[in-house]
């Protein structure tokens, strides 16, 4: 039985690694392992020589060399959807917190513990106008990024009685179909932006979307609107945003990622990047990411991938070996594998292709072994990134 070494980085919950089968060795110390389960700390595949796929317990890989990974043969993974819930369940609350004042509310509540027992309840009865709020009902909800985030987030927006605006640039129609019908999807950014009283930021961060928020994305905010980001820090440029806030373009930011330049700003709420945390979305996001990689280390087999291709085949039991070959996306590819093989008599039981416009991605069905000289004259070829067998008898 093939056995697989897999490290863990940082703290993984149980509940996905116990579900790995008994040809799998989990050790946090394993500095060469076939695949890595990793959530914030930064990982540079190069480090690890014979890493086969790394997944991400969460959806970000900004913390991932990836196109290094790319370029290595290295499948990586993230978790979409996984810790929807979670993040979701704060924005609310957050926006909650900042249109009702309840931070203000609960300060002053603990500063009535130097007051005497039989004045508390005048104090409060006196000075809470002071801490009157709006509600969310009413309030239009922009929404920048519509994956499974962004859409419960929508939908949650209408649940609450809100009018609800979204923009996504890469739209996935799976998503776009999981949105309620009174959320108004805008074919252009600045549509959401300008009718929204709150806008709330749910986009990976990359090189399209770093410093996405300047200047420029604010003036075409309303006026005195909110921003919310819960999706990546750096998405958002701190100084643009602390120039709108002085000025009074935006009545308030709230946000996950607490820098020195925001702290103790009095129009500033942060949290201190829980968007995640909680035991659910970490259950989820452990059993997503061990699922994937266990399916990928044993069959060879790809879901929600981020740099490969999506492809799933079940071997029949007539299977010796499955031949995984990972490719540059450039024509000629299949007809030069099945020549080579076809030439050494090699009898193929299945072949499946499937590319993302980068990387081809090939599952190739064995009744028998295959010789490794055979192996190394597909490895020649210069735009094969890397093979592997998985032998299944």
């Amino acid at each position: 039985m093939t056995s697989f070494r897999i490290k863990t980085i940082n703290a993984i919950s149980p509940e996905g690694i116990g579900l790995l089968g008994e040809e799998f060795s989990v050790d946090p110390g394993d500095e060469n392992p076939h695949g890595i389960v990793v959530r914030s700390s930064q990982v540079d595949v190069g480090d690890y020589p014979e890493l086969l796929a790394l997944a991400r317990a969460g959806a970000g890989v900004n913390n991932i060399t990836v196109d290094k990974a790319t370029e290595q043969g290295i499948c990586i993974f993230n978790t979409p959807g996984a810790n929807a819930n979670a993040v979701v369940d704060l924005v609310f609350p957050m926006i909650g917190i900042w249109l009702r004042n309840i931070y203000q509310g609960i300060a002053f509540c603990k500063s009535l513990a130097d007051v005497p027992p039989d004045q508390v309840n005048g104090e409060v009865e006196s000075r809470k106008a002071a801490f009157r709020g709006v509600e969310i009902a009413g309030k239009t909800l922009g929404v920048i990024g519509l994956g499974q985030i962004g859409v419960r987030l929508a939908n949650g927006g209408i649940q609450r009685f809100m009018t609800v605006y979204g923009f996504d640039p890469f739209p996935s129609l799976d998503n776009i179909h999981n949105l309620l019908p009174e959320v108004t999807v805008t074919r252009a950014m600045r549509d959401t932006l300008a009718h929204a009283d709150i806008v709330s930021l749910h986009l990976p961060v990359n090189e399209k979307t770093k410093g996405m928020v300047n200047a420029d994305f604010i003036s075409k905010m309303k006026s005195g609107a909110i921003l919310v980001n819960y999706a990546r820090g750096p998405i958002v440029e701190e100084e643009a945003v602390l120039a709108a806030l002085d000025s009074g373009q935006l009545e308030a930011f709230i946000s996950d990622f607490p820098t020195p330049g925001v702290i103790g700003h009095p129009k500033i709420l942060t949290t201190p990047h829980l968007g995640a945390s909680t035991a659910e979305s970490e259950g989820n996001c452990s059993r997503m990411a061990v699922g994937e990689l266990s399916a990928y280390l044993r069959y060879g087999n790809i879901t929600h991938s981020v740099n490969f291709p999506n492809i799933e085949s079940i071997p029949a039991s007539t299977v010796h070996t499955r031949l995984i070959i990972i490719n540059k996306d450039v024509p000629g590819i299949i007809g030069f594998v099945t020549n080579v093989l076809g030439s050494n008599g090699v009898n193929i039981g299945s072949f499946k292709n499937e590319s993302n416009g980068k990387v081809g991605y090939n599952i190739i069905d064995l009744d028998s072994s295959i010789d490794e000289k055979i192996v190394a004259e597909l490895e020649a070829n210069e735009d094969v990134i890397r093979t592997r067998q998985i032998v299944f008898s």
